[in-house]
């Protein structure tokens, strides 16, 4: 039961990390799990923990009984069978130390073998037949404790234990006048086995899940280039109606020992969800998406060549025929690129009302002579371009749309040109090529970690100061068996295709 209640938080938050791993000991990435996802996580625990404990196996019991005019009756109950359990009424419930789980009003199903034999003069006299149990009233409780040991979170059975408070049993076959007896005879007994049976199984389940989080990774690779840190920092926060985690959250170069950078968590309070309260709140703080951005650009790999455009005469010196004469009297009719090659990581700043970039990039302008590539002249462009986010499925999606830009010679081969000649050919290729590429990959999106099986419902989005907060409800699909969702290496969102 333990071990499917926690599988069922892991949608929550992301993925633990081993414990050799060293931190900022801050959080870029937060989740609160409120208690109405609380209580979805309780009612699918439930579902799983039955089909888990089902069948269960009792030992066999067997005792000797001193009974008048017959004298000693030896006793026996064998293949003792838990096979079905209801819970009507169960609750999950924080506190400061740890995680309550109650299962109250229960029932089950048992199903066993029962014999009997004694010796009457000479003669043994024996029976035996089947036998049903009506177990009435069980509770089932346990305290989880949680915390982070050195990047990953350490599991602990607090308390746990099982009442059973009534059990029916019904003979079926046999020699019916023995029926008081074997109640009396049996009734503790079947009450402590099961009782004993259950508390054994949930205890199993918490040191098998806490071993399974000590071997979960460090990182979640992203593609080749770029892995998500997904270390936890500070100790989970546990109230009475709330768990909330932190995790270090920042990407990182995925063939390098993960390390944070030089990054600092804005200080002031977190945004909250507005409207009707939803199972989970994720918090992410910009520098989150700025870490990538860093690993893409110090990789090498934000720079790309245009040689395909919409229009593509665009590409031909004859297109600058009478915004840049000199390009075109030196290279006439001769075909161009645009060789693009960002001069810095952008930068990613949220606010209240929008999400924004400002992007400085140098633009080659490359002509094919004889033979060989010339480049002939170089703009520097700065770019401002204003975002918006979504949730689609489970994966963080977004969009960009071109602000202002403004342009200068950085150097150049044909002579000096005046700029504002060619601003509305630059303004085409911003809108026409440039933009719609990072919108492509945009459009795909960061793929939050979150267990196959679970997907984000009805997912509202907020922008704060230095934040984007993803407030969603989360629905279960039965037909997938809880394991990490497989990064795609096509749905990165800083991925830009190489």
């Amino acid at each position: 039961m333990a071990t499917a209640f926690f599988f069922l938080l892991m949608p929550f938050f992301l993925v633990p990390a081993s414990t050799h791993l060293q931190s900022t000991e801050e959080g870029f990435i937060s989740t609160v799990i409120s208690e109405k996802g609380l209580d979805f996580a309780k009612d699918i625990l439930i579902e799983k923990a039955i089909s888990s404990l089902t069948p269960l196996y009792l030992p066999q019991i067997e005792k000797t009984l001193k009974i008048p005019l017959v004298g000693n009756v030896h006793f026996g109950l064998s293949n003792i069978t838990i096979y079905r359990v209801d819970v009507p009424y169960s609750y999950v419930n924080p506190g400061d130390t740890g995680i309550a789980i109650v299962a109250s009003g229960a029932t089950a199903n048992l199903s066993m073998n029962w014999f009997y034999s004694y010796r009457a003069w000479f003669v043994t006299v024996s029976d035996k037949g089947h036998a049903s149990i009506q177990v009435e009233g069980m509770e089932v409780g346990l305290t989880l404790g949680l915390a982070n040991q050195q990047g990953t979170l350490k599991l602990s059975l607090m308390e746990c234990g099982c009442y059973v408070k009534d059990i029916d049993i019904t003979l079926n076959g046999g020699a019916s006048w023995l029926y008081q007896g074997l109640v009396d005879a049996f009734e503790g007994q079947i009450k402590s086995s099961v009782e004993n049976a259950i508390t054994k199984k949930i205890k199993e389940g918490i040191l098998k899940l806490d071993s399974l989080l000590k071997s979960l990774p460090n990182e979640v690779p992203v593609n080749e280039i770029v892995a998500l840190n997904v270390t936890f920092v500070e100790e989970p926060v546990l109230s009475n109606s709330s768990i909330g985690f932190e995790i270090d959250g920042l990407f990182t170069a995925a063939d390098k020992v993960v390390s944070s950078g030089n990054y600092f968590r804005n200080s002031q309070l977190s945004a909250s969800c507005k409207g009707p309260v939803k199972m989970l709140e994720i918090s992410l703080d910009k520098d989150v998406f700025n870490s990538a951005s860093n690993i893409y650009y110090n990789a090498g790999l934000m720079q790309w060549i245009v040689d395909k455009v919409p229009d593509q005469s665009l590409l031909n010196t004859a297109s600058w025929k009478y915004i840049v004469p000199q390009l075109y009297k030196m290279y006439p009719n001769d075909d161009m690129n645009l060789n693009v090659s960002l001069s810095s990581p952008p930068v990613i700043r949220s606010s209240p009302d929008n999400i924004d970039s400002t992007i400085y990039s140098d633009v080659t302008i490359d002509v094919f002579g004889d033979n060989e590539i010339i480049p002939v002249a170089c703009i520097s462009l700065v770019v401002t371009a204003s975002g918006s986010v979504g949730i689609s499925g489970n994966n963080l999606v977004g969009s960009v749309e071109l602000v202002d830009f403004t342009m200068s010679l950085k150097w150049s081969k044909i002579g000096n040109f005046h700029m504002y000649l060619i601003q509305s050919v630059m303004r085409t290729l911003l809108k026409t090529v440039f933009l719609p590429y990072v919108n492509l990959h945009l459009g795909r999106g960061f793929p939050l970690p979150i267990i196959r099986g679970f997907t984000l419902q009805n997912a509202d989005i907020f922008c704060a100061s230095s934040q984007i907060l993803i407030c969603s409800n989360v629905v279960f699909a039965d037909s997938y068996k809880p394991k990490l969702l497989p990064y795609d290496p096509t749905h990165s969102l800083l991925d830009f295709g190489f």
